[in-house]
């Protein structure tokens, strides 16, 4: 490394977040980067440790540590300290497709694997990947590599969220025709409609698809393969299709009153805001809004926390988040050692928002609805709510979360979103390619493979792995592309 003692000369610094009450007059992004010469300082923390468990990839306790994509982190960290920050990109790019999306919304599975975090604060990687990546634009880097051989074998992708975009741009570059079909009107799947603006504002989708385009790579949106296009007249047309779906089906809350208006998935809440934020800047009321009104989230994960961050933007008057588990704890307990994914505490953008608004956390833990109470005209008005309790089953022997007799109350709800994960893909998509789904109702592969039962049809990302991470995305389409492209030219280089 270029200064073994950074991570003892310099203190972490973080890049500046807009304050909570000034960020949710709008729906951009907000935080500032630090200068260059800070960034690089930043890089001068990352430690020669010898073993970097932030480029690891690996499970332990059942959970991945480190960077799935197998980033060549402590390269570009000295790269980035030593002000070499055009060869740092190419470092960066040789491992991940997109930087520019992973550096805003990654949860950063490097640091809290880096060895630096062990005993003091870790490595700010996602942020030096960030700062890399931006650069590249500005300074021309980042731009378009057109492929100078051409294989004539044509592949279709079916789905542009991340691990579609990953497949499309891997075989792309190897020379292949590829065309992404994409059911909605823009391109980006779970990238374009799935994440608010402020955590990754639509520009820089299109920045990295007009890139692509200029590669050659062919999107065609609006059409819903499997209903718009039959299944068959793909398999003609293209030497091998790749099913890049996601996980689409959202989990669903079974409880009396759940068919009143006003209740959501939050996968359709989100999108009818981004979609008319981008279509008329929220000036024709075509969205699901929160405005005056008292919000009620159901799920405590990363989709939750954007429709609380959302109903605050709109001007909702009240907001709940509804969390079925114990509120876990500040710091790492013994039996979760680095390092093993942290399962601690975690305030994110959406609660420091609804903190400094209200003046309280959003959250309330060990809590589920009962039922739905709605109005006259059907619209839901009241939830009833019940404290949850954790419990052995004297049968299995498992610990489940149970109802505490006579703990229900009721609270006013105007608007529900439910946030409580997705399922699978969706039936009418593989029914169509006639492939097999396990259990779980993911794409059924043998361990290793992304290949279906179906011949030349292969699977990649949520719809292969079921609900995950942007970078698990990338990965997986990164792997389907070499699997793919072997099987067309009998080797790969991928």
């Amino acid at each position: 490394m270029g200064k073994a003692t950074g991570f003892l000369d310099y203190e972490r610094e973080n890049a500046i977040a807009v304050e909570p009450k000034q960020r949710i007059k709008n729906f951009n992004e907000f935080h500032t980067p630090l200068s260059k010469e800070k960034q690089q300082l930043q890089g001068a923390r990352c430690m020669d440790c010898g073993v970097p468990f932030c480029q690891a990839g690996m499970l332990i306790g059942g959970m991945a540590s480190g960077c799935p994509l197998n980033n060549l982190v402590p390269e570009w960290n000295d790269l980035l300290y030593n002000g070499n920050w055009e060869q740092a990109y190419y470092r960066l790019r040789k491992t991940n497709n997109f930087p520019e999306f992973t550096g805003r919304v990654c949860p950063a599975l490097c640091e809290n694997a880096c060895t630096c975090g062990l005993n003091d604060d870790p490595v700010c990687s996602k942020q030096n990947e960030y700062a890399i990546i931006e650069n590249a634009y500005k300074k021309g880097y980042a731009k378009a590599c057109v492929p100078k051989v051409r294989t004539g074998k044509k592949v279709a992708v079916i789905g542009s969220g991340p691990s579609g975009l990953a497949t499309a741009d891997q075989l792309n570059q190897r020379g292949h025709s590829v065309t992404v079909y994409e059911r909605s009107d823009r391109p980006g799947g779970l990238l374009m409609y799935g994440i608010p603006n402020m955590k990754l504002e639509k520009k820089y989708i299109e920045r990295r698809i007009d890139i692509m385009k200029e590669e050659g790579v062919e999107f065609v949106t609006g059409v819903d393969v499997g209903k718009d296009i039959k299944a068959a007249e793909l398999m003609k047309k293209y030497d091998r299709i790749i099913l890049c779906c996601g996980a689409s089906n959202p989990r669903d809350i079974k409880v009396p009153g759940r068919e009143s208006k006003g209740i959501y998935f939050a996968v359709d809440f989100l999108k009818s805001t981004t979609k008319s934020l981008l279509d008329n800047n929220l000036k024709e009321g075509t969205f699901i809004s929160a405005k005056g009104k008292n919000v009620m989230v159901i799920g405590g994960g990363d989709t939750g926390n954007d429709c609380v961050g959302t109903s605050i933007r709109h001007g909702a008057k009240s907001v709940l988040q509804l969390e079925m588990m114990p509120k876990a704890p500040e710091k790492r307990t013994a039996d979760n050692p680095w390092p093993e994914w942290p399962k601690v505490c975690k305030t994110d953008y959406g609660q420091e928002e609804a903190i400094a608004v209200f003046g309280h956390d959003p959250r309330v833990y060990c809590t589920t609805v009962k039922k739905f109470v709605a109005d006259k005209n059907g619209n839901v008005c009241k939830a009833q709510l019940v404290k949850l309790e954790s419990k052995k089953d004297e049968k299995t022997g498992r610990m489940s979360m149970v109802e505490v007799a006579g703990s229900e109350y009721e609270v006013e709800v105007d608007l529900v979103l439910i946030a409580a994960g997705f399922l699978g893909s969706q039936k009418y998509v593989t029914d169509a390619f006639g492939v097999e789904v396990n259990e779980r109702t993911n794409v059924k592969t043998s361990d290793g493979s992304h290949a279906t039962n179906v011949k030349n049809v292969f699977t990649a990302g949520d719809m292969h792995r079921g609900q995950s991470l942007v970078v698990w995305g990338i990965r997986e389409g990164r792997d389907v592309a070499r699997e793919v492209d072997e099987s067309l030219m009998g080797y790969t280089n991928l």
